[in-house]
C-alpha cells in the first residue's frame, strides 16, 4: 500500500512537472512582418490575437503612409510576473513592479503583452471582451514599435523631455484620443487647470488625453508629413526646433485650438 501511495504521488509531481515545463515552452508563429512568441495555454486564441496586430499594422501605416521599416516581435507573457521579469531585464530595474493596469509596452523590436487571457485575473482598466478598445490598445503599442524604428534611441531610453510626444502620438494615432479625452482637456483648459510645459503633459488623470490632443493640434497645424518628420528626434528641442515654435507659443496655440467647438478643428 505504502508502495502504491509513492507510486501514485510520484506521477502525481511528474504530472505536475511536466505542465509547468509546458507552459514555460515558447512557440513563434512567424507573419509577414512579426513574429508572434507565445505560450500553450494561447495556442487556441492566438489566430484571434494575430488578428489584433495584423489589423493595428495596417492602421499604423496608413496613419503614416509607409510601412515598418523593419521587422519585430510580439510576446505574449503568459502571467503577469513573467511580464514583470521582463521588464526589470529589459528596463534595468530589478525592483520594478508594475501596476495592474500596466499590460503591454513597444519598442522598435518588440512588443511585450500580458496574456490576454490573463487580463480578467492580473490586470485592471482593460476589458478583452470590448474590441475597441483592445485593439486601440494593441495599435497604440504598434505605433511605438514604428516610433522606436525612427527614433535615434529605437527604445525611447535615450530621450529627454519627449514623455508628451512619444505617448501623444501614440495615443492620436490609434484612435484613443476620442472625443470624451477632448472634452475633458478642453475643460481643463477652459477652467486653467492644464499644465504649462510639456514636461507635466504626461502626468495626472488626464495625461493621454493631454498628450494626444496636442499631437492632434501639431497634426492639424503642420501636417502629417511635417508630423512623421518628427519622429526621427529624441528631444524635445529638436522637435520644436524642427517645427519653428517656441514651448510657450505652441502651448498657447494649443490651447486656442482646444477651445475651439469640435466642428472648426
Amino acid at each position: 500500500m505504502k508502495r502504491f501511495f509513492f507510486l501514485a504521488a510520484s506521477l502525481l509531481q511528474l504530472t505536475c512537472w511536466a505542465q509547468k515545463s509546458s507552459e514555460r515552452e515558447w512557440f513563434v508563429d512567424s507573419r509577414a512582418l512579426f513574429d508572434l512568441r507565445y505560450t500553450a495555454h494561447d495556442r487556441a486564441a492566438l489566430a484571434e490575437y494575430a488578428m489584433l496586430f495584423e489589423n493595428g499594422v495596417a492602421v499604423t501605416q496608413a496613419f503614416f503612409g509607409s510601412k515598418f521599416p523593419k521587422r519585430f516581435e510580439v510576446v505574449f507573457q503568459p502571467n503577469r510576473s513573467s511580464l514583470d521579469v521582463t521588464w526589470q531585464r529589459d528596463w534595468n530595474a530589478p525592483d520594478f513592479k508594475s501596476e495592474c493596469w500596466m499590460v503591454a509596452s513597444g519598442i522598435a523590436t518588440k512588443v511585450d503583452i500580458l496574456s490576454p487571457s490573463q487580463w480578467k485575473a492580473e490586470a485592471c482598466e482593460h476589458n478583452f471582451s470590448d474590441k475597441t478598445k483592445t485593439q486601440q490598445l494593441v495599435t497604440h503599442e504598434l505605433v511605438h514599435v514604428y516610433h522606436g524604428q525612427k527614433n535615434a534611441s529605437p527604445d525611447f531610453s535615450n530621450t529627454n523631455g519627449l514623455d508628451w510626444f512619444v505617448e501623444g502620438l501614440a495615443t492620436y494615432a490609434s484612435g484613443q484620443c476620442d472625443s470624451l479625452r477632448l472634452a475633458q482637456v478642453s475643460e481643463a483648459v477652459r477652467t486653467n487647470q492644464a499644465p504649462n510645459t510639456l514636461d507635466k503633459f504626461w502626468s495626472g488623470k488626464l495625461k493621454y488625453g493631454l498628450a494626444g490632443s496636442v499631437v492632434f493640434y501639431i497634426d492639424q497645424k503642420y501636417g502629417r508629413t511635417k508630423l512623421a518628420s518628427l519622429l526621427t528626434f529624441n528631444t524635445k528641442s529638436e522637435v520644436l526646433s524642427s517645427l519653428g515654435v517656441t514651448e510657450q507659443t505652441l502651448l498657447t496655440e494649443w490651447k486656442t485650438f482646444m477651445l475651439k467647438p469640435k466642428d472648426d478643428n
